[in-house]
């Protein structure tokens, strides 16, 4: 999810985390394993969000990351 383009050279990525999307999945799985048609089966949206910063791009680009954005960060790439 948001980690793949922040860990392949992004500089910052935000987006679902990837457990939470992964629960959702499972949950749908399941419900149509136990017989639920897939069109009957609500729509869900995540809860939790993830901002990932990488350090690394930021210094190679010569940008500063100011301290409190690096504070609200779920993960930074050093």
């Amino acid at each position: 999810m948001a980690h793949v383009a922040a860990e392949e050279g992004g500089l910052a990525a935000y987006g679902p985390s990837a457990a939470t999307i992964n629960r959702m999945r499972a949950r749908q799985v399941v419900k149509v394993l136990r017989g639920a048609k897939p069109a009957d089966i609500p729509v869900e949206q995540p809860d939790k969000f993830e901002l990932i910063i990488n350090l690394r791009t930021a210094k190679a680009i010569g940008l500063e990351v100011p301290g409190a954005l690096l504070d609200r960060a779920d993960q930074v790439i050093q």
